[in-house]
């Protein structure tokens, strides 16, 4: 028998590690357990043999960190892993914001509400990685593929690992990384665990706005009946959060406009918007798991998840053009009583200035729900696995956006002006701004259509409104044999396959507001008595809440051109996936090595249907005056993804680790819609020309081929420090690429065509989509130590840090074009003409400094990441690309834990969160010129866990 570590087959961690693994996160208890352990099996493993019930004492951030480096030490993967004690021990609420500190992984906040959400794993988009629950693929909630983390509370996910290698077991992979969200087993307990926390928050301080406030409420229940052959788990948590209010504040991408003044031309500002923005939420979730045990031959789990929230962000500001104009209502100002340096004019006064005061709410509500069934049968030599599993995704978006104002028909005599100081043509955000109107006077600032957004009087628009729906439903079925076996440096065989159903769509309505019973120019006072403060300007103007406004104060005036109609879609995947994986245990030139490697066969046939206006015959943008129809496509490919893992043992605990295969990523859903609308435009690179957009139900996945090399030594199962490179040779990368093409198909004799230049009276355009194009490669290299500090001396006992560092760079430049649709452009265009690959920071680190002893717990953790392409929502809850500025996220933590007396398995716990107030910020071309910031300031929060 051989005898050298780590080998899948007998993956057994030690029992105190396993079982802080298993631990529900958010307890952060510490208190004393029994437990028994079954060793961690990754999907298509080998069952090791069951190890004996142990007597073990659970306590703290130090068993969860031994938890996540047992599964690292022992995983035949390159793997990163967090545990549930090593979630619940930081001020973490989302999976997101834990596995940030893992090495080579890093987040983005959601610009609107400041949490981690979106999950990048060695500089690439998120999009590139596979996200599963329990093994399995997830249902959405947005455009994207995987399921947005923050709607996986901490509180109720066991364990996270993360595959930075390929593994031909694991299905649903990512060309990134793959992501396995794991929620605990029942029967991996020794006892009955009843357990409870509560945490009270203080959001927004030094914000510049208003202190929101937040609870969060958790319950946890696991038992074993039936002499432990049956298991139950049962967690729920809830909670509710009020930001109190986030300043913004937006030069409009650092835009100036030249003006006259005593006969030179001077730069002023060209516009702002500043707004206040309070934002309410709330989610409720419930996590089940039942287990059935009753022979060492059978065994079976039912998980179960539930998560349901709602957001609502009112955004109350103004918005206008200073030096310029926003509309054909609005016009262009005159300077006076400027100062100017260095052909800037740092202070001054603008005539005609037309304010848009702006009262928005974008609401939404969300319902997640998972269910899987995994049953394994012991036939002899033979264990044979089956898998079911449905998840369902379900978003209801409303976007209400309202403009308060002068009519469009005011006089320019009886228009305002605006004044300004602290201007250097660089710090936007530094400028002082004065209107000489009141805007919080109700007789000021009207309902109303401001600027003529909408045509003109003929086609008011006072306001807008987006109603759209997201459904995504995946369904699938796995079957797999395992066998164990002496064959050679074979010791392992797996095989199965996997069949994967997903259906997926967005609709809804959008439109334009306009006053009702009124012509072009009529308005209505703004309901209410409240004033809001617009961001940090100290300027003052109406605020109400838009909701309900629909058929009282508005009509909505449906919009159905081709721009709309195009963001209605759906598209249908069944992907096969067949694969084969063999375990290695062996020696290469007298060094032990353990392993696998393995074959994925994946077979994908996709279809979709989107929707194209019928051009001849399309005279506006109504139902009536817009027909259209619907169009369909899709087409079937085969990928063939070997890989291989090797983990060489080169004594006293370093391990030296290979991963080599190929990876693949399929496009967001978005992409393979098959809409396509084009028109007439009149300024293209050459001439006039008819000029489209569309999806494309053809197109491929992401692909790339890698590998992997990571030196590990560790200390036991206390410490490890390690160090990976890595290279990535993408294949290819999906761009927006503008084509030639003949629309004659989907033209008639009534069709507008060019009537000058090389396409006069052709049907010969370009059509933009996304299509499959050249990649390029990436490479990196990752630092990490986990140490506590009582390897160097006693006298530290208690004090440890994780810290861990990485670089990635990449040759791959992509057009700026390449991301342009008809709906969206990134923030950038315009300014730049070609961009790295989003979601690239080359330099990411984290640091976490403890203490824990004698019931005490301290915590302090720093995550860094430099400037970074990201994605945000727009207005209409549409993704575009913007430049993010790099951030450092500090958080702290204090805690104690009760060890004896009435009061033991007590834990009071303290918590701060973004202690540096790290804003959000844009930039459009510079690093150094802000054009966007929003202000979350930081968040305090005591907690009581209590567990019995």
């Amino acid at each position: 028998m051989k005898n050298h570590a780590p080998k899948n087959r007998r993956f057994a961690l030690h029992p105190v590690a396993t079982a802080c693994a298993l631990m529900l996160s958010g307890l952060a208890l510490g208190a004393h357990a029994q437990t028994t352990q079954e060793p961690e099996i990754k999907p298509g493993g080998q069952a090791p043999a069951q190890p004996d019930i142990a007597q073990v004492t659970v306590s703290g951030i130090r068993t969860g960190i031994e938890a996540a480096i047992s599964i690292k030490k022992n995983a035949t993967s390159i793997v990163e892993a967090i545990s549930a004690e090593d979630i619940g021990k930081l001020p973490d609420t989302s999976v997101a914001e834990s596995v940030s500190r893992l090495p080579g992984v890093t987040t983005q906040r959601n610009k609107t509400n400041g949490k981690a959400t979106d999950v990048s794993v060695r500089g690439l988009s998120p999009s590139f990685n596979g996200s599963l629950l329990n093994g399995r693929e997830q249902a959405s909630t947005s455009d994207a593929r995987s399921p947005e983390f923050d709607l996986f509370p901490s509180e109720l996910t066991g364990s996270v690992v993360i595959y930075k290698t390929p593994d031909a077991s694991l299905m649903g992979q990512g060309l990134a990384s793959t992501i396995d969200l794991r929620t605990l087993r029942p029967l991996d307990f020794g006892k009955r665990v009843i357990a409870a926390s509560a945490r009270k928050e203080r959001i927004g301080y030094d914000s510049g706005s208003d202190l929101g406030e937040g609870h969060r409420t958790t319950l946890t229940y696991v038992d074993q009946f039936a002499d432990r052959t049956f298991g139950l788990s049962l967690g729920l948590t809830s909670f509710e959060q009020d930001n109190g209010g986030e300043l913004k504040f937006d030069s409009w991408g650092g835009f100036m406009v030249d003006k006259q003044y005593q006969g030179q031309t001077v730069k002023v500002p060209g516009g702002f918007l500043a707004e206040t923005s309070r934002r309410k939420n709330d989610r409720d979730a419930i996590s089940l798991g039942l287990q059935f045990r009753p022979s060492q031959t059978f065994k079976t789990m039912v998980d179960v998840f539930y998560s349901r929230g709602s957001e609502a962000t009112k955004k109350t500001g103004i918005e206008g053009a200073v030096g310029g104009s926003t509309g054909i209502y609005d016009p262009d100002g005159e300077l006076s009583n400027a100062t100017v340096a260095n052909g800037i004019a740092t202070s001054g006064t603008l005539s005609n200035y037309k304010a848009d005061v702006r009262n928005h709410m974008f609401s939404n509500k969300d319902r997640l729900f998972s269910i899987g069934v995994n049953s394994e049968l012991r036939v002899n030599e033979w264990r044979i696995e089956g898998d079911l599993s449905h998840s369902r995704g379900v978003k209801n978006m409303s976007n209400y956006e309202t403009t308060a104002g002068q009519p469009g028909n005011v006089p320019a005599s009886q228009l305002g002006s605006i004044s300004y100081t602290n201007f250097d043509g660089v710090h936007f955000d530094q400028v002082k701004y004065t209107p000489s109107l009141n805007y919080s006077d109700r007789k000021v600032a009207v309902l109303t259509d401001v600027d003529g957004w909408g045509g003109g009087p003929n086609t008011p628009q006072a306001g807008y409104v987006s109603l759209p729906n997201i459904e995504d439903q995946v369904d699938s079925v796995r079957l797999a044999g395992h066998r164990e076996l002496e064959w050679g440096p074979v010791t392992n065989l797996h095989f199965g396959g996997n069949f994967t159903k997903r259906d997926k769509s967005r609709s809804g309505d959008e439109g334009r507001l306009s006053i009702i019973n009124g012509d072009g120019f009529a308005s209505v006072a703004v309901p209410g008595t409240d004033v809001a403060m617009a961001g940090g300007t100290g300027i003052p103007v109406v605020s109400f809440d838009p909701t309900g406004t629909l058929g009282t104060i508005y009509n909505l005036n449906r919009w159905v051109d081709a721009t709309v109609l195009s963001r209605a879609w759906s598209v249908s995947e069944k992907v096969s996936t067949l694969y084969a994986m063999a375990d290695l245990d062996s020696k290469l030139f007298s060094i032990p090595y353990t392993g696998n490697i393995g074959l994925q066969v994946v077979h994908t046939k996709q279809s979709a249907s989107g929707n194209q206006v019928d051009l001849a015959r399309c005279t506006g943008i109504t139902v009536d005056t817009c027909p259209y129809s619907v169009r369909t496509g899709g087409t079937s490919y085969t990928d063939v993804l070997p890989s291989v893992n090797l983990a060489f043992d080169l004594g006293r605990e370093q391990y030296l680790r290979f991963g080599a295969g190929k990876q693949i990523s399929r496009a967001n859903l978005d992409n393979l819609k098959a809409s396509m609308d084009f028109g007439l435009q009149s300024a293209t690179a050459t001439a006039p020309a008819l000029t489209g957009y569309a999806g494309n139900p053809e197109l491929k996945p992401y692909s790339a081929r890698s590998v992997d090399l990571s030196y590990e030594k560790y200390f036991g199962k206390r410490a490890y420090v390690s160090a990976a490179v890595f290279y990535k040779k993408l294949d290819n990368y999906v761009i927006n690429a503008p084509r030639e093409f003949d629309f004659t198909p989907y033209t008639s004799a009534n069709t507008p065509l060019p009537q000058t230049g090389p396409y006069k009276d052709s049907a010969i355009g370009f059509l933009t989509k996304p299509e499959n194009g050249q990649g390029g490669n990436m490479h990196g290299y990752e630092l990490a130590v986990n140490i506590p500090f009582s390897l160097v001396t006693p006298w530290l006992d208690g004090f440890g840090v994780q810290a861990n560092y990485s670089y990635t760079d990449s040759a791959v430049k992509l057009p700026t074009s390449a991301f342009v649709t008809k709906n969206n452009a990134p923030v950038f265009n315009g300014a730049v003409s070609e961009i790295g690959l989003p979601g690239l920071s080359k330099n990411v680190s984290s640091m976490r400094l403890y203490y824990e002893n004698h019931g005490i717990q301290l915590a302090a953790a720093a995550y860094r990441r430099s400037n970074f392409i990201g994605q945000i929502l727009d207005y209409r809850s549409d993704s575009q690309f913007t430049f993010i500025k790099g951030e450092t996220i500090v958080d702290l933590q204090a805690a104690y834990e009760f060890q004896q007396g009435w009061m033991k398995g007590l834990t009071v716990l303290l918590q701060a969160h973004n202690w540096t107030n790290q804003p959000f910020r844009e930039y459009t071309k510079d690093p150094d010129i802000i054009t966007n910031e929003v202000k979350y300031g930081r968040t305090y929060s005591f907690g009581l866990n209590y567990k019995f």
